[in-house]
């Protein structure tokens, strides 16, 4: 056992004869009685207190301490007293990840963690505070994927504070802690019938926004990032190397998603489409600083952009011209005076890419050249989310299986047949 463990309760004296005998303290009968100690790695001093009648609990608990010393297991128990919320926002402070990333997480943690669990020393988690407050998600009625990025963010949290040392385990991550189920539903496209009447319904200065998503697949915000220079009329090409990102109020320009620059195919349609646009609204030049708010300025010459002459801000243009636009073709409901628009978020522009990915799949296309022409890192991610919507597979699967059978069934029947005559 590392370390020993003071009885506050008694002191020992010795008589004047020489022998040692108990005598009860000025603290007997008040407070913790037992106070166990040891020598920490960094060499200072560590102290838990006991009851009266504890003395057993006190010696295991020092057990245990040098246990995990030699297991290389030791979590100081005075370092898992800052509370969840401090340790996160110092977690924050010292992510170099992408900063739009960062700002999205922060304000996950702020809106459904911190306001939950935030006040609570970290070692004083359990698995049931955090099915609690998964609970709390669930009922709230968010959708479920937004569910799963809030707790995986709560979770890196933890785990972040694990690897520091300041506590043993990632109670997220328990046996008994089941992270938020993905819906169940499959994703449904838009008819090209709807994606025409949302077209309608926007205003002539933004209509081919949805000819370049609907026909490029391209993201929203590599649509407002759109160059002239970027696109290739004669080669049939389209150069994604541009988004235009929101972190908090600043807009500024950024890779694509991933940084992953690449070249979509430009169909005729979407080519004569992004002529007229030009012809009707030249482009103008538009500066922002690049990734940042204090990054480098950069210039590009947009397709898309704001009747004050600036790049499109996402928030703007959902709320006053596509949710109006989904309202005109039926999408959504018209909202009443003084409330908001009725949630959409399946019906976001995020919609064209689908309709853009279920086209090619109904044509043929592979899901390695349709992960390209969308930017998916990840051929595996691009077939989990639309494989469904491959409803020729099992027609192809059928046809491919007749026309390789069929001769030989022929050859057979008519081995069959001479069989027959001859006997």
């Amino acid at each position: 056992m590392a370390g020993h463990i003071q009885d506050r309760w008694y002191k020992t004296m010795t008589d004047p004869d020489g022998k040692p005998r108990k005598v009860k303290t000025d603290r007997y009968g008040t407070g913790m009685r037992y106070r166990a100690r040891y020598i920490g790695p960094d060499g200072n001093e560590k102290s838990k207190s006991f009851p009266d009648k504890q003395r057993r609990l006190a010696e295991a608990w020092l057990t245990q301490i040098a246990a995990d010393m030699n297991r290389g297991q030791y979590v100081d128990p005075s370092a898992g007293k800052v509370t969840f919320q401090q340790f996160a926002t110092q977690w924050l402070a010292s992510q170099t990840t992408d900063p739009s990333t960062l700002v999205a997480m922060e304000g996950r943690l702020r809106l459904h963690a911190f306001p939950h669990i935030g006040s609570r020393s970290l070692s004083a988690f359990q698995p049931g505070h955090i099915r609690t407050w998964a609970r709390t998600l669930m009922d709230s009625g968010m959708a479920s994927s937004y569910q799963r990025v809030i707790f995986a963010n709560v979770s890196a949290v933890f785990g972040a504070a694990v690897d520091d040392g300041l506590i043993a385990r990632n109670p997220c991550r328990a046996s008994s802690v089941k992270a938020p189920k993905l819906d169940a539903r499959k994703l449904k496209p838009w008819t090209s019938e709807r994606v025409f009447a949302v077209r309608s319904g926007l205003p002539p200065a933004y209509a081919t926004t949805v000819d370049v998503g609907a026909g490029c697949g391209l993201r929203q915000g590599e649509i407002f990032g759109l160059a002239v220079d970027e696109v290739d009329f004669l080669g049939g090409v389209v150069h994604v190397v541009r988004q235009v990102k929101l972190l908090g109020s600043h807009l500024v320009f950024a890779p694509p998603k991933g940084g992953k620059l690449r070249e979509v195919p430009l169909p005729n349609v979407t080519s004569q489409a992004l002529a007229a646009h030009i012809t009707r609204r030249p482009p103008i030049e538009v500066t922002l600083p690049w990734k940042t708010p204090d990054g480098p300025p950069v210039t590009a010459t947009l397709i898309f952009y704001s009747r004050e002459r600036k790049a499109l801000n996402r928030n703007y243009f959902n709320t006053y011209l596509w949710k109006p636009a989904l309202v005109v073709a039926g999408v959504i409901p018209e909202r009443l005076p003084g409330e908001r628009f009725k949630e959409s978020r399946e019906h976001g522009m995020h919609a064209l890419r689908h309709y853009y990915a279920s086209v090619l799949l109904d044509a043929g296309e592979s899901i390695k050249a349709l992960a390209e022409y969308l930017g998916h890192s990840d051929p595996g991610f691009t077939l989990r989310t639309y494989t469904h919507l491959m409803p020729n597979s099992r027609q192809r699967a059928r046809n491919a299986i007749d026309a390789a059978l069929s001769t030989a069934c022929a050859d057979v029947a008519d081995h069959e047949a001479e069989r027959g005559d001859e006997d």
